[in-house]
């Protein structure tokens, strides 16, 4: 009987800790918080393509930027690219994050969707669109180093959790990044079940 009590209340704790480890809704304040503490933590290591990173964490490293080969080129999400979007390439950030690309050289932002994968130079850790390698003034140079702070990270189970961008974003930018976020990381409806 005693196992079976231990059993039961082993079972309900383990539930309650799942439960207690979910992310907040992106409105909430108790997502901001996360946020807030994510803001805090040192950037994470830049990783080797093939691992999706989730965690919402800041990450440092160089960029790079998208020549005129690829325009038009197909991404990752089946989109085309323009390079008058503000678009990038991540190793590691899930497709459908939206993330603040800082030049760490000269302090100029800009934020980005995340629909393509690459890049694939050690080191570097996004390729930007010529639009938004422009906004951060890394084109002279080609590449540059940079803070990525993603604002939106979509979770594995199909909703949007905040990252460490959003610690300094404002409201309005919050609301798009997660319009953005729940927009590209929700599957395409399927048009041949209306005809």
């Amino acid at each position: 009987m005693h196992r079976l009590r231990l059993l039961v209340f082993g079972g309900l704790f383990s539930g309650m800790t799942h439960l207690a480890l979910a992310d907040p809704p992106p409105y909430s304040d108790a997502a901001k918080r996360a946020a807030e503490h994510l803001n805090q933590l040192p950037p994470v290591k830049p990783q080797t393509a093939g691992r999706i990173d989730r965690s919402g964490r800041t990450e440092e490293g160089r960029a790079s930027y998208y020549g005129k080969g690829f325009a038009d080129k197909k991404m990752a999400d089946g989109h085309r690219l323009n390079p008058d979007a503000d678009i990038a390439a991540s190793k590691t950030l899930p497709l459908g994050s939206v993330a603040k690309v800082k030049n760490l050289e000269n302090g100029k932002s800009t934020t980005v969707r995340i629909e393509d994968r690459g890049p694939y130079v050690a080191g570097r850790i996004i390729d930007l669109t010529p639009k938004a390698a422009d906004q951060i003034d890394i084109k002279h140079r080609g590449v540059a180093p940079v803070e990525v702070k993603p604002i939106t990270v979509p979770t594995a189970d199909g909703g949007v959790k905040l990252g460490a961008g959003a610690a300094q974003a404002n409201p309005r930018e919050i609301e798009n990044a997660v319009q953005t976020t729940e927009r590209l990381a929700s599957p395409p409806a399927d048009v041949s079940a209306t005809r």
